[in-house]
């Protein structure tokens, strides 16, 4: 049936053209954004996982600008560690000069000032935008990733760079717990008296029968049968000059005033026991022990950022506050520094270590020139400011003896601690460089994934124009003729 109010092709070819013209502009807008979802119309779970990965993007962005800025912040305190390192090293140098006897020590010490006066710019001015890695004890945090969980949540990741301080701070004593349990002196004072091994020479009128042999510090004295002669107090005296004759470096006998067969052999060796035994003679003891006091430290105490220990020689005391990451190690190496450093008139140190239990030790030795007794104490307190990793640089003098002796030992030290510095930076920097890489790479990677997902693919793009553009002149033309149809109707009427 035709109707003149009605006309049904007419309709379905618009609506054909209007399916096709809008199709036509989704085709258009495809290729000419490149994108296949362009809003949340589009494909609203598609947009947003892309804008979420999007966000990513933009975020890992400003990570990478975070991880450039400490790459270049730890890149100059790398550098300025091993500028450091290599300044010590000349130092060292001038210290080992010190040693020779026909020097000029003054003009060497002004040198050792010199350079260390250089090093003291160098730590000062190693800052990157306001930030010095090589003074103070706070860690630097930097960002490192945005590490997304499976419900959604996002958490900000960062790569923790260890300050590494190398000033000459003495630090600051701390008033926490009392530490006084981990560390032991052997004695209340530090005298200048040397220790005494015995040989008793056995009772005897006439000695000529007896042989007789005696070893001290690795040196023997043999007596055979007819060496000796008249009773054991002529042969105790005897053997007594024999051992003084050996020139034996702080070791001399005497026969002993109360007991004339007895010899007494005293030992002023500040850090050495003397080994001693004796055949045809009975030897009290098979050594005589060094002069010098020992302070023990604890094996089982853990040292905390901020742990104190004070030692105390006479009136003068000497500290070292323990920083991060610290063992009892350091403690004593620092202690002994500090003690040198304070060039105390006849006191000398050293360190040891038992190698059955793992104790760190100082000993502290007192040669009379200054007092030839002085009290001794070790205390400890937690809750401090750490010492600087050059602590007692400031005091290295070598003017003297007694001081460049001191500082050879001292000066490695501090070398070892620029070197751990220098090395904690390198690998912080090689860290840092391995996550710089790797965010890019993500980043990358997140862009791709965005692409596939919203991305247009233009070679199927510019085809479907081609055939929704034929369409299109089709459904005109449809159109043009399902409007044409009434017309026919008007024949009816002529």
């Amino acid at each position: 049936m035709s109707s003149i109010l009605t006309n049904n092709g007419a309709m379905v070819a618009l609506q054909t053209l209007k399916g096709i013209n809008s199709e036509l502009g989704k085709t258009q807008e495809m290729i000419s954004t490149g994108r296949s979802v362009n809003s949340a119309k589009d494909n609203a779970s598609v947009w947003a996982i892309s804008k979420s990965m999007e966000s990513d993007v933009q975020g890992f962005k400003t990570i990478s600008d975070s991880l450039s800025l400490g790459e270049s912040s730890i890149s100059v305190a790398q550098q300025a560690t091993e500028t450091v390192t290599d300044l010590l090293t000349k130092i060292k140098g001038k210290i080992v000069a010190s040693q020779e006897e026909n020097v000029d020590r003054d003009k060497i010490q002004t040198d050792i000032s010199a350079l260390r006066e250089q090093i003291t710019s160098i730590v000062d001015s190693a800052q990157f935008n306001g930030m010095n890695l090589l003074k103070g004890t706070e860690d630097m945090q930097v960002l490192s990733s945005l590490d997304r969980n499976s419900d959604g949540t996002v958490k900000a990741s960062k790569i923790n760079i260890n300050r590494q301080d190398m000033t000459t701070s003495a630090g600051t004593w701390g008033t926490g717990a009392s530490l006084n349990a981990n560390a032991t002196a052997s004695a209340s004072a530090v005298a200048a008296t040397g220790n005494i091994g015995t040989v008793t020479i056995a009772t005897d009128s006439d000695m000529s029968d007896n042989a007789v042999s005696i070893s001290i510090a690795g040196t023997t004295l043999s007596f055979a049968a007819g060496d000796l002669s008249g009773d054991q107090d002529a042969a105790a005296t005897a053997i007594t000059s024999a051992i003084n004759a050996l020139g034996l470096e702080g070791v001399s006998a005497v026969v002993n005033g109360s007991t004339a067969n007895q010899i007494d052999i005293t030992s002023t060796r500040a850090f050495e026991d003397v080994a001693l035994s004796a055949t045809g003679a009975t030897a009290g003891s098979t050594s005589i022990g060094e002069r010098a006091e020992n302070i023990a430290f604890s094996t089982s105490a853990k040292v905390n950022d901020g742990d104190g220990y004070r030692v105390t020689v006479g009136s003068s005391s000497y500290s070292y506050v323990a920083g991060k990451g610290e063992t009892m190690e350091d403690v004593v190496r620092g202690l002994k520094t500090a003690i040198d450093g304070g060039n105390q008139k006849g006191i000398s140190t050293t360190i040891s270590r038992d190698e059955t239990s793992g104790q760190w030790s100082l000993k502290v030795d007192n040669d009379g020139t200054g007092t030839s007794s002085l009290s001794l104490a070790v205390v400890g307190n937690a809750g401090g400011k750490a010492s600087g990793g050059l602590f007692g640089l400031q005091n290295i003098d070598v003017t003297t003896k007694e001081g460049a002796t001191a500082a050879l030992s001292n000066i490695d030290t501090m070398i070892g601690n620029s070197i751990d510095a220098a090395a904690s930076f390198g690998s912080a920097q090689g860290r840092i460089d391995s996550q710089s890489d790797f965010v890019t790479k993500l980043s990358s990677a997140l862009k791709s994934g965005i692409g596939s997902l919203v991305d247009a693919n233009i070679e199927e793009a510019s085809a479907r124009l081609q055939a929704l553009q034929v369409q299109q002149q089709l459904g005109v033309q449809a159109l043009s003729i399902a409007n044409q149809a009434p017309q026919s109707i008007m024949s009816l009427f002529r």
